[in-house]
């Protein structure tokens, strides 16, 4: 995989996460109690399910950051070499996740 590759792929998924973080926005507003309505979720499964999002939201966050130290080391012409060790990152390591930042002896 080339750099301009594992930039397209790194850009679509850093614009499927934003999207993502759009979408799933209302759900991890604070739960409003509302007794009067029947039928709704209790308020503990309100609660969890807030929960649940802002940890979904929470790992999104991470992953953007990945994505952009990834894209920043692209523009620097840096791609599939390790951070670490500045070795190169093999070439099936990149394809399954081109964010990656180092080599497979470094990541231990």
């Amino acid at each position: 995989m080339d750099a301009k590759q594992a930039q397209k792929i790194l850009l679509d998924e850093q614009k499927n996460l934003t999207d993502l973080r759009q979408q799933s926005k209302e759900a991890r507003a604070p739960v409003v109690l509302d007794q009067q309505a029947v039928g709704r979720l209790s308020r503990m499964d309100a609660l969890q399910k807030q929960n649940m999002e802002l940890a979904t939201e929470q790992r999104r966050q991470q992953r953007l950051h990945v994505i952009d130290a990834a894209l920043k080391r692209i523009d620097a012409g840096d791609f599939g070499f390790c951070v670490i060790c500045d070795e190169a990152i093999s070439p099936q390591r990149l394809a399954f996740d081109p964010a990656v930042a180092c080599c497979v002896t470094c990541r231990n």
